[in-house]
């Protein structure tokens, strides 16, 4: 048997052996697992915090049309809408509320998106806080910026818009008439 013949030999039983093929299948499956679990987590908690704002504006939006709860500032509509949807982190500094009153001869309605906290460049935008006479139609909408579960999420996916600081937005809105 020659040298090249018994080289090709223990490179072709090399190559027969299934000793490593489980390994083999976990390196490539696995990332693409983790992917989808991780993404579905991200996914879920975003959906979460968006439920739970919109459910602490329907609750304060009900209040407010009642006459049940008169706040006299946008400090104390905030801080009630904070208190109601803890999974908001850091909500007093990264939330925005709202409210306007629609006129009834032109229901001329609020242009454009609300105006977030942009932490990346220190920007605080101011947003009117009205709260309105005796049948005015009102339009109250909130957003809090928040940051991602996970700080691989702008590579897992690109579901969520992120921004300059790698935040997304949560918004919710709601329309009411004050009670006489």
């Amino acid at each position: 048997m020659s040298f090249g013949a018994g080289i090709t030999k223990k490179i072709w039983q090399a190559l027969k052996r299934e000793e490593g093929n489980a390994t083999i299948e976990f390196v490539i499956l696995f990332p693409a697992v983790m992917t989808l679990f991780l993404s579905s987590f991200e996914v879920s908690v975003m959906l979460l915090r968006s439920v739970l704002l919109e459910k602490s504006l329907d609750t304060t939006v009900r209040e407010l049309r009642l006459g049940i709860m008169n706040p006299s500032t946008a400090a104390e509509l905030k801080s009630t809408l904070c208190e109601r949807a803890p999974i908001l982190p850091e909500c007093a500094q990264t939330m925005k509320v709202e409210l306007v009153v629609v006129p009834t001869n032109t229901w001329t309605l609020p242009s454009g998106n609300i105006q977030c906290v942009d932490r990346d460049a220190g920007i605080n935008p101011v947003t009117g806080v009205t709260f309105g006479q005796a049948n005015d139609v009102m339009i109250v909408r909130a957003c809090a910026k928040v940051d991602p579960f996970f700080s691989t999420t702008p590579w897992v996916m690109d579901l969520i818009p992120l921004d300059t600081s790698g935040q997304y937005a949560v918004v919710a809105a709601s329309t009411f008439v004050n009670e006489p």
